[in-house]
């Protein structure tokens, strides 16, 4: 897809942190060189194509209470995949939940990221989902440190 320079000067600046005013939009006007109605005009413009699905906040978790985190391994017949992907993704701790294409000898194909406020209470909430989806055959993997997080920034450059 080719994209106009004004197109890719938007497309940057959402990657960045919106800036905490009223008019985020505004500031991004003025450091792009375009008015605050162009920058929206060209935000419902590129969600319309669909290269920006949403804009949204990121909550830095810990800040907020949130320290424990585990990655679970979900062992689900492919044909199920669709519908449990689903019913796991709609629970509010599960804040990733993703189907991949794994080794004939591994038994796990469904992963997704469990958050919580502490060790305890991770391993209760991933009981509680297990018991609600009927799911028996998965394993955990509590995080013990975070080496890196970061937002991917996407590199586009002019065709």
């Amino acid at each position: 897809m080719e994209f106009s320079n004004r197109e890719l000067a938007v497309i940057q600046a959402l990657q960045e942190d919106l800036p905490l005013r009223s008019r985020p939009y505004r500031i991004i006007a003025e450091k792009t060189g375009m008015q605050e109605d162009e920058v929206l005009a060209l935000v419902r413009e590129l969600q319309a194509k669909g290269v920006v699905r949403r804009i949204g906040g990121v909550l830095a978790h810990r800040a907020l209470g949130i320290n424990a985190n585990a990655l679970v391994l979900w062992a689900v017949p492919e044909e199920k995949v669709p519908e449990v992907g689903r019913k796991l993704a709609a629970f509010p701790e599960i804040t990733h939940c993703y189907h991949r294409q794994v080794p004939a000898t591994w038994t796990y194909n469904l992963f997704t990221m469990v958050h919580a406020r502490n060790r305890q209470a991770c391993l209760d909430k991933i009981e509680s989902i297990a018991r609600i989806t009927g799911l028996s055959n998965y394993r955990v993997l509590i995080s013990i440190r975070e080496l890196k997080k970061s937002s991917i920034t996407y590199r586009i450059q002019e065709g």
